[in-house]
């Protein structure tokens, strides 16, 4: 499988890095091919650096999949020679993403026509005007259309990217880099963008980290709130508003999304029969998965491992 970024004058080396890091080492040992593509060899970088691109924008041409890293300015059109090799890379089946401002381009290009679509939230209204075409999903992390995906800004990039590889890799390898990379691996595309977070590094935030990766480590078990106060020597109230400012949502909600991805890595290693794969994972019986693919996913198991692998 190829994979192909495009770069352009003036991109964010955090945007680029994004992708290259994910799609790092052991995606090319594995056989792929991940090249950078641009309009010109030597590219202007913000902080002032410089970055060359080994391959033409024309290159990217047999790419199975095409991304762009953001954009650097929502009120600048993006040229219509990046648009044009996005809408070659759709029209001949190609998987097209766009990371952050980079969904602007993916619009321009008319490829999010009748379909949903995400931005950075700083400029999610602007899209939204530009493009009254697109369902435009406002809080998302990212939003996965099948064979076109778009993130929000910056480091949602990297939950688009992870996504993604789970798709082609399967699930335990995005969770393998996603450690290796020191992010969490169960951010839902559906996970708000904007989460208040108490101060790193405090006594509360350090004992909220543990009692959530005791709870990640084994989903099955089911604690009360009252048990997990207890745990973290704080009151209940106060723990639901740790937990709320960590996570964007309530206990249950994360502990679902926890207990989704668990079910997906079981899944997409070949683990058969719903019911016990519901029970390794803390559902209690396969409706209630079925039920949590369907809110965090929009699809059934099935249609999930269906997508896994790309053609």
């Amino acid at each position: 499988m190829r994979l192909a970024i495009l770069a352009y004058d003036q991109i964010s080396p955090f945007m680029l890095s994004t992708p290259l890091a994910v799609f790092g080492e052991p995606f090319l040992a594995s056989g792929h091919r991940v090249d950078v593509c641009a309009a010109q060899p030597r590219l202007s970088a913000t902080a002032g650096l410089t970055i060359e691109a080994p391959l033409r924008l024309e290159d990217a041409r047999d790419a199975d999949i095409v991304i762009l890293p953001g954009w650097r300015n929502a009120d600048e059109p993006v040229p219509a020679a990046i648009t044009s090799e996005l809408r070659a890379a759709e029209s001949r089946g190609a998987l097209v993403v766009g990371l952050c401002l980079g969904a602007f381009g993916l619009a321009q290009a008319r490829l999010l026509d009748g379909r949903r679509a995400t931005t950075h939230w700083a400029c999610v209204e602007t899209f939204a005007a530009r493009f009254p075409e697109v369902e435009v999903d406002r809080g998302a992390l990212f939003v996965d259309e099948g064979r076109v995906l778009t993130s929000a800004g910056i480091a949602s990039g990297l939950d688009c990217c992870l996504h993604l590889l789970g798709r082609i890799s399967g699930t335990a390898e995005a969770n393998r880099v996603a450690r290796h990379l020191v992010v969490a691996p169960q951010r839902a595309g559906e996970q708000p963008q904007l989460i208040e977070r108490p101060a790193i590094g405090s006594s509360a935030d350090r004992r909220i980290t543990e009692l959530l990766e005791t709870l990640r480590a084994d989903p099955t078990s089911t604690p009360s709130l009252d048990e997990l106060a207890a745990r973290a020597s704080m009151s209940r109230r106060s723990l639901t508003r740790h937990i709320r400012a960590r996570t964007g949502g309530a206990l249950g909600d994360w502990l679902r999304r926890v207990r989704l991805a668990r079910a997906q890595e079981l899944l997409a290693n070949g683990a058969r029969g719903l019911e016990d794969v519901a029970v390794r994972c803390g559902f209690p019986d396969a409706p209630a998965l079925r039920m949590a693919f369907r809110t965090e996913l929009g699809m059934t198991p099935r249609q999930w491992l269906a997508r896994q692998r790309l053609d």
